[in-house]
């Protein structure tokens, strides 16, 4: 399995969003969060970059007309779509959740339990993942 180019550059994909996550994350707060290596949410989607890259390598390897690259297509799409669609808005009943929690806290005695927030991404999060997947498939792809 990974001695397949394609799912190499899936791979490599994935791990560049989420070392770019890592960087963002040090230089906005001044030190290493070692969880932003691991964790869902953030410009950009990693699962997109992922998907996108490996959806792109087989349409490079296979051809754009295989069955193939219509399958990956179909599973990159449907990841896209939860990724901005259904995750961004399990996040924001979190935050409504949370919001509720603290208020209820505050109020009674009640254990809180906090939800995490960032689950899904942005449109905009979701095309920078897909734009980097596709990028690093290209490159990966002359080799």
């Amino acid at each position: 399995m990974l001695s397949n180019p394609s799912i190499l550059s899936g791979l490599f994909a994935g791990s560049i969003a989420q070392l770019f996550k890592f960087a963002t994350t040090y230089i906005r707060k001044g030190r290493p969060d070692f969880r932003s290596l691991v964790t869902t949410g953030g410009m950009p989607s990693s699962h997109t970059a992922l998907v996108s890259g490996l959806a792109t390598s087989i349409g490079i390897r296979e051809g754009f007309g295989s069955s193939s690259f219509d399958i990956a297509l179909t599973f990159a799409l449907i990841v896209m779509y939860d990724a901005a669609g259904v995750r961004q808005a399990a996040g924001k009943q979190a935050k409504v959740l949370n919001k509720m929690l603290f208020e209820l806290k505050n109020s009674l005695s009640f254990r809180e339990d906090h939800l995490k927030e960032l689950l899904g991404h942005t449109p905009r999060e979701v095309i920078a993942g897909a734009f980097l997947g596709i990028a690093v498939s290209f490159f990966l792809g002359r080799f």
